[in-house]
């Protein structure tokens, strides 16, 4: 077969990762084993002091997974991808990775609710400092809100649930400008929609639970190296310097443009072990085989959503950047290839009336979750975001009367009938 590497996205969807030889399986097999035989206590030795040599643990990684990590590297173009459990234990080890207790990162406000949560309270718990960027701040403000211990910038591609677009290439120079990495996360965009380190993020991250998943069916999360940022520019000694919990190896010179991921793995998944089942990785994968074709017809369905929502009199205000006029329309045109199937509107009458619509709706099941192929829909200020202040909600770009709308793949005809339906309810 020729390079794949050189193929398409379609393409790498179904083939990345995984090569069968002659006889082997033609789908990536599951192997539901934590441990692997060695001939000799040398060989085991061995991995020790060299962990990426071979398989040895089923914490640090396992055939299956190692499968779906080569293909999504392959399909965001970065040097390696580390899955982990959860898409919140991979933010967390995003950030772990390179700060410590003492350090700072900046953050965009408009990001999901349990990741305000995590960066708020949890790792200052930590002794870690996440610094929010006020929304609309000029390059000047967030120059000023850098310090000499900040080592990093967060932000989202498209927000959950604000659906605000993050300027990546500003956010990559000015965290670039510091001699820090752009963390982006990318799990409504997918790299079918958007691929981050073409606008100079460094390192991004999915909840792979969400679209790339598709079906409900595993909860994940997977970190990626692009292997494009500078570790030796001093302001990362534990990627430079010798690691003493593993016989004095350093990062960068050992592992050059995939430091990072290689630290993630031999450092904190081993101390956190949050690596995901085989049988997870295989339902991944499934998934993964058909994001390509599932992107387009999610961002089809919502365009047509979209626009039956902006044009009703019982909608105060629509947010999809896929819409002209969008306050994300342009960002959007310049990063993405479609703006997903998540729609964010306010309905006129607040909370309440907002919560009336969606117990009225039949066909869109309310539930905690996203990003699904069957439409699905939420309440974000009574949900999953209850945990903020009414402060944080407006700072996340969330009003009352929210309602975050996943369009699925049903036909777009029976969605628009159940969205009429339940608004003639309020």
């Amino acid at each position: 077969m020729k390079n794949i590497e050189n193929m398409k996205i379609e393409t790498k969807c179904l083939h990345s990762g995984y090569t069968p030889k002659n006889t082997e399986p033609r789908v990536v097999p599951i192997v539901q084993s934590t441990t692997y035989v060695y001939d000799s206590t040398e060989e085991v030795a061995s991995v020790f002091d060299e962990p990426t040599k071979s398989l040895i643990y089923s914490r640090f990684a396992n055939p299956t997974v190692m499968a779906v990590e080569n293909k999504i590297a392959d399909m965001e173009g970065g040097v390696g991808a580390m899955c982990t459990s959860s898409g919140q234990a991979a933010t967390l080890l995003s950030i772990l990775n390179i700060c410590r207790a003492g350090d700072s990162f900046l953050s965009t406000t408009e990001i999901y609710g349990g990741t305000v949560n995590l960066f708020s309270y949890t790792l200052k718990k930590l002794g870690i400092e996440c610094i929010f960027v006020p929304k609309g701040a000029t390059d000047e403000e967030i120059d000023k809100l850098f310090k000499p211990n900040t080592k990093a910038v967060f932000g989202e591609t498209i927000a959950n649930p604000a659906l605000t677009v993050l300027d990546i290439e500003r956010f990559a120079n000015l965290a670039h400008k510091h001699g820090v990495p752009l963390i982006v996360d990318n799990t409504f965009a997918t790299p079918i929609l958007c691929r981050p380190f073409e606008f100079g993020a460094d390192i991004v991250i999915h909840s792979t639970s969400k679209y790339m998943d598709g079906h409900a069916v595993q909860v994940g999360g997977v970190i990626v190296d692009s292997g494009n940022f500078d570790w030796t520019n001093g302001n990362f000694p534990e990627l430079v310097e010798p690691d003493v919990t593993y016989h004095g190896i350093s990062y960068t010179q050992t592992y050059g443009k995939a430091a990072y991921i290689i630290k993630a793995r031999m450092q904190l998944m081993r101390d956190f072990g949050v690596y995901p089942a085989a049988h997870s990785a295989f339902l991944l994968n499934m998934g993964l085989e058909t994001l390509a074709i599932r992107m387009k017809q999610y961002c089809e369905n919502a365009m047509v959503v979209a626009n039956f929502l902006k044009n009703s009199d019982k909608i105060e205000s629509i947010t999809y950047p896929g819409l002209e006029g969008d306050a994300g329309y342009e960002l959007g045109k310049k990063y993405l290839s479609g703006c997903s199937g998540v729609i964010s509107f306010v309905i006129k009458g607040g909370r309440q009336t907002a919560m009336k619509f969606m117990d009225s709706l039949k066909l869109a099941s309310n539930e905690v979750h996203v990003a699904d192929i069957r439409t699905c829909v939420l309440h974000p200020a009574s949900e999953t975001h209850r945990q903020l202040t009414d402060e944080q909600l407006v700072a996340a770009g969330i009003d009352a009367g929210m309602v975050r709308f996943s369009v699925g793949l049903e036909n777009v005809n029976d969605i628009l009938d159940d969205i009429k339906q339940a608004l003639d309810q309020i």
